[in-house]
């Protein structure tokens, strides 16, 4: 993949993710490794969170988590010869891409979590190719929305539907409300990655380690405010979970994320999107002995299959029909 850099504060010119720089026959085993260890930093996200909120606050949970990603960015960044821009329109856009992509989402899933299992909520939270697809369809209209991928965004709110729909025969609660509050938070997730484009003119990880310092300084005086740290008793369990988040979940699975743009392509690895929703109730059920119910099963199979439409190239699809129709 092209990419030329400007070491001028982190800023690099505009990168073009669209063409991978190995072709595709040349693609093997250890690129769909990447692929699949990508899945598993951000399938892992949820059961980490139920573990570490066993005995630390949503608010010291985040900031920490965040604290520890900038600074393992930081040292990245400093082996690199990088630097973090130190101008005021950077850190506003990094500000702004923080609290909508992290700061506010993190907090109403990790309190969310209080209350909904770590499996719904990987299902829950892997919609946001759908409600992004449904931002640019309806408002912002910055590339085409095809029939296909309306198709895909129908059947993954079918899946929400079947998961927070069944759910709420049983009666209106404190679980509903959390399932609801999680989709919101996807909401603001979809709208960062439209918004994120605005930081294209920037080194992926000097805008990774930024935003994540950002966020957790700013969480940091409410945490100490709030939650008063110093009189918690966090389990080894919940600090492994917290260091572990910042490092695997957070730092590493966006380093990742890049090296598989860079040696398998956007639409490649934007199937993670519904890679991890397996892993992740996977994880959920083998971390956690979290069972998995019936109409988590049915919006799980909606899910994936709206999520792999929206992500599947339309070519790919012809051909498996024609190929179907051949026989």
């Amino acid at each position: 993949m092209p990419k030329s850099t400007a070491n001028s504060g982190g800023v690099t010119a505009a990168v073009h993710m669209s063409t991978p720089s190995t072709a595709p026959g040349a693609r093997g085993w250890r690129d769909y490794a990447l692929l699949l260890a990508l899945a598993c930093c951000w399938s892992s996200t949820y059961p980490l969170t139920k573990i570490g909120l066993g005995s630390i606050p949503p608010i010291t949970f985040i900031s920490a988590r965040s604290l520890v990603a900038a600074a393992f960015l930081l040292i990245v960044l400093r082996i690199r010869g990088l630097r973090i821009p130190t101008d005021l329109k950077a850190w506003k856009l990094f500000a702004v891409q923080q609290t909508i992509n992290s700061t506010i989402p993190f907090l109403v899933i990790t309190w969310a979590q209080l209350y909904v299992p770590a499996s719904n909520t990987v299902v829950l939270a892997s919609t946001t190719p759908i409600f992004a697809f449904l931002i640019t369809w309806t408002i912002t209209r910055h590339e085409p929305a095809s029939l296909l991928k309306l198709a895909g965004a129908i059947l993954g709110l079918a899946g929400t539907v079947a998961i927070i729909g069944l759910d709420a025969l049983g009666g209106f609660g404190k679980e509903i409300f959390a399932e609801i509050a999680i989709l919101l938070a996807t909401i603001s997730f979809a709208c960062a990655t439209i918004f994120g484009l605005r930081l294209s003119d920037y080194d992926p990880m000097v805008v990774a380690a930024g935003s994540l310092l950002f966020g957790g300084t700013v969480l940091l005086p409410f945490a100490l405010i709030i939650d008063q740290p110093w009189t918690l008793h966090p389990t080894p369990q919940a600090l492994a979970a917290t260091v572990i988040m910042g490092i695997f979940s957070s730092a590493l699975g966006l380093m990742l994320f890049y090296m598989c743009l860079t040696r398998l392509g956007t639409l490649t690895t934007n199937a993670q999107g519904y890679l991890r929703i397996p892993i992740g109730v996977a994880l959920s059920v083998l971390l956690l002995g979290e069972s998995v119910p019936s109409n988590l099963a049915l919006g799980l199979l909606l899910v994936m299959a709206g999520v792999a439409a929206m992500t599947v190239p339309g070519e790919t699809f012809k051909r498996v029909l024609s190929r179907l129709r051949k026989r």
